[in-house]
Order: C-alpha cells, then sequence, then structure tokens
C-alpha cells in the first residue's frame, strides 16, 4: 500500500512531450539521531526549511514532470503548509515505508501508471535531508541514466582508522555513494517488482537494480559538499557551507 498521497503548491508546469523525468525525495526517516522532536528535513537551513532546500535544486531542471515527498504520515500537515507556501511546483506526497527500500517502493507504485503508459522515462530519487546537491549534479545523473540506464555521484571513501588509532588509506576502489540517483524508470519498477515478489529488502536503489535489473549503472563525479545532515552538527556545517554566520 502506498498510503495516501496530496498534491501541494501551484503548478506551473504544462504537459511535456517525451519520456520526462520524476524526482522523488525521501523523508520519512524518525531523525532520532538529530535529538529533535522536528523531523530534521523541516528545520531551518540559511532561511528555508532543509526539505525546500533539497526540492528547489531541481527548479530549473528540463523534463521534470513529477515531484514526490516520501515522509511519515505524521508530517503530512507540516508538508503541506511548508510546501505550498515555500515552492512554486506541485509536490505530491506519499507515505513512507518501514524502510528506504519500501519507500522507494512506495513512490514507484504511485508513479506506475505514468511509467507504464511512458511519459516517465528517468526516476531520480535523493534524500530530502541532502539540500546542498547542486542543480547540475541532479542534471549530471538524469543525463548518464538516459545514456547508459543509471547513475549514482561517488566520492573518494575518507581514510580507514586503525585500533590503534593510526591512520590508513583507503584502496582507491572504495568510495562514497551518495544521491541523487537516477535510473531508466521501467526496468526500476521491474526491479521492484521482482523484489516485493521474493521480499528482496535493499540498502539503497542501486542494490535493488543491481539484483534485479540488468541496467548498468554509472558513476558521476559527487561533490564533498554533498553532505547528509544526521547530526546536529551536520547542520551546523551546512549552514556553514551556505555562508550564513
Amino acid at each position: 500500500m502506498t498510503g495516501p498521497t496530496v498534491e501541494v503548491g501551484q503548478s506551473t508546469t504544462t504537459g511535456q512531450a517525451g519520456a520526462g523525468v520524476a524526482c522523488v525525495w525521501l523523508a520519512a526517516g524518525s531523525g532520532s539521531r538529530m535529538e529533535n522532536p522536528v523531523n530534521k528535513v523541516f528545520l531551518p537551513l540559511a532561511g528555508r526549511a532543509v526539505v525546500t532546500r533539497s526540492i528547489e535544486a531541481t527548479l530549473g531542471l528540463p523534463d521534470v514532470i513529477e515531484r514526490i515527498l516520501v515522509g511519515a504520515e505524521r508530517d503530512l500537515a507540516a508538508a503541506e503548509a511548508l510546501l505550498s507556501r515555500d515552492l512554486p511546483f506541485p509536490i505530491r506526497y506519499v507515505t513512507g515505508g518501514s524502510s528506504r527500500h519500501e519507500s522507494e517502493w512506495n513512490a514507484l507504485q504511485r508513479l506506475a501508471p505514468q511509467i507504464e503508459a511512458g511519459r516517465i522515462g528517468i526516476v531520480l530519487i535523493h534524500d530530502a535531508a541532502r539540500p546542498l546537491a547542486e542543480p547540475q549534479l541532479f542534471a549530471d545523473v538524469i543525463e548518464a541514466a538516459r545514456a547508459h540506464g543509471g547513475a549514482l555521484p561517488v566520492r573518494p571513501a575518507p581514510p580507514l582508522i586503525s585500533l590503534d588509532s593510526a591512520v590508513v588509506a583507503a584502496a582507491h576502489e572504495v568510495v562514497a555513494v551518495q544521491t541523487p540517483q537516477a535510473f531508466q524508470a521501467r526496468p526500476l519498477l521491474d526491479a521492484h517488482r521482482r523484489a516485493a515478489r521474493v521480499g528482496f529488502v535493499g540498502t539503497d536503489t542501486a542494490s535493488c537494480v543491481e539484483r534485479f535489473s540488468d541496467l548498468q549503472v554509472r558513476c558521476v563525479p559527487g561533490h564533498d559538499a554533498n553532505i547528509k545532515i544526521t547530526y546536529a552538527e551536520d547542520l551546523a556545517l551546512a549552514e556553514r557551507l551556505f555562508g550564513c554566520p
């Protein structure tokens, strides 16, 4: 079950020919490590909510015809009020599941009719708690997914720490995976359907795609500033990266 969906905001988008892009933001986590009763994506960052910063990076992207925020049902009212006020385009709200994989699946079920009709050709999935991803990074993964099947941004992994606290270099092949990640829509939907039939729960989108599809997933350069806000210290760092005093 995908749970309730709600459209908020005022639409400025007209129908677009060809296979468009659907952007999905995941925000169903509890955020307990922030030690704040408010979902971290609704906390302020440089005068705007974290989730608003994450979504507005797609404002100038061509071919985006659907935007979905996946979150907890308890956050529905806050999402409606915030996003209808702050964004110039509609957002659909889909209730998340008990895991990241289930939340993605809920969003894909919501998008399935448009994917099957050929209206949506690319699905992009992003952590709502990554508010510093630049518009060009979204464009890069979409372009690579169109050309190859799937794309995700990566950065070199940080050094590993040994038990005696000596720093050792990470192996060159070890990378840190970021979002946004983009995939051709129909193979992604089919992969999730196969996963659902066997009860597979992936750690991220790419793990499901790797196991249940033949899509080739390419890596694109990520950005060091594209941090995920998990702790209060991360929010403070994001404020500094935005140039806030």
